[in-house]
């Protein structure tokens, strides 16, 4: 009887032991659960980022073809989409400058990044278009408030 007694007692050694791998393990697989979910988040968001700014590269470029640069200037397009101050939206910055004689610019000589004997050979015009997408990593650990701005840039040069 006294076996008995003392397999009883290993069982619940072995019932305790178990139960704590479980937990170690249990911790560890939310550990990596969570940070591959907030490695997803983060890669989402660069990518939402990166088509914004095509986006608003495009429609830079659609605008200015539409615009009279002899009446007025386009030189930025704002814009926000969802709240990006609480960490749940985009903050979009396009700036638009113009290479070119003043006769192609227009009143946009302002903007000029080239000196105005710069021209090209087909086509007059060409415009310097820089996308900035801000956005705000939700999973800051001082809140989303205080999270630091993330900016995606992208530039680029089309003739019009």
């Amino acid at each position: 009887m006294k076996w008995q007694i003392k397999r009883k007692a290993f069982s619940l050694l072995t019932a305790i032991f178990v139960i704590v791998l479980m937990a170690t393990v249990a911790i560890l697989v939310l550990n990596i659960s969570g940070k591959l979910v907030k490695e997803t988040t983060a890669q989402y968001q660069n990518e939402q980022a990166a088509l914004y700014a095509n986006s608003y590269t495009e429609y830079a470029i659609l605008a200015v073809t539409g615009n009279d640069r002899t009446v007025n200037c386009l030189s930025t397009i704002n814009s926000t989409i969802g709240n990006p101050t609480i960490g749940n939206g985009y903050r979009i910055r396009t700036h638009i400058a113009y290479i070119g004689t003043a006769a192609e610019v227009g009143n946009c000589a302002t903007t000029r990044k080239l000196s105005e004997a710069v021209t090209t050979v087909k086509t007059p015009l060409t415009i310097i278009v820089d996308a900035y997408v801000d956005y705000k990593e939700p999973d800051h650990h001082g809140g989303s408030t205080n999270a630091p701005w993330i900016t995606y840039h992208k530039r680029t040069v089309q003739k019009i």
